[in-house]
């Protein structure tokens, strides 16, 4: 089971299947996911920590991202969350970790400018659901993140790659490794896809039931 390989359709299944017929809350799976870049960011990256910023979209991959960027600040790291995107759209477990970054005091901004002084980072923009070419500030954002020579941590994706087909969307993150959650995905193996994932760390610890 290990390395399967899936869509982003069989990962919306097995997840929609954890969450609604198991019973493991989504916020539950969050927090594993954020977990397994945390560590991977600490065990990996020692040396790039000293300016992290968190590029967080307004989806579920933003959420990730928030809860990322928490249990780096519990660990003593020093961490920006950029958000990027219309905080109005923001999902339900985005608004939750949102409030809980409130109470650990991270410091947020929409400042792209923030990028250009950080050492390490990670792409929360877009997970597994993108469909069409990236536009306007999410587009910016990826641009901006490419001219860094920061390390770059994607989650679940590198913002931009066609979850399906490893296709660039318009415009893509390149990153320096890329952090999956559950299963490998069609599109970090193939096309360009392979590319811009960088090196591919698979967290299969996450709880997610594989059901077809």
């Amino acid at each position: 089971m290990a390395d399967k390989i899936v869509t982003a359709e069989e990962m919306r299944h097995y997840d929609s299947y954890t969450i609604n017929t198991i019973g493991i809350p989504s916020l539950v799976l969050m927090e594993r996911a954020a977990l397994a870049v945390r560590d991977e960011i600490l065990h990996a990256f020692p040396i790039a920590l000293k300016d992290v910023v968190v590029v967080a979209g307004s989806g579920n991959n933003g959420g990730d991202g928030i809860a990322i960027a928490r249990l780096l600040h519990i660990a003593g790291v020093h961490v920006t969350i950029l958000n990027i995107g219309n905080p109005q759209h923001a999902s339900a477990e985005h608004q939750t970790q949102e409030k809980i970054a409130h109470y650990y005091q991270i410091p947020e901004t929409s400042d792209l400018t923030v990028l250009n002084k950080a050492t390490l980072i990670v792409d929360a923009m877009f997970g597994i659901g993108i469909d069409r070419a990236v536009k306007g500030a999410y587009a910016d954002a990826i641009n901006a993140i490419n001219n860094t020579d920061a390390v770059v941590v994607a989650v679940d994706m590198p913002s931009g790659v066609n979850t399906d087909t490893g296709e660039v969307m318009g415009t893509a993150v390149k990153a320096t490794t890329t952090v999956t959650f559950a299963y490998n995905k069609v599109g970090l193996t193939t096309n360009d896809g392979k590319d811009y994932a960088g090196n591919v760390v698979v967290a299969n610890d996450m709880g997610t039931y594989a059901v077809d």
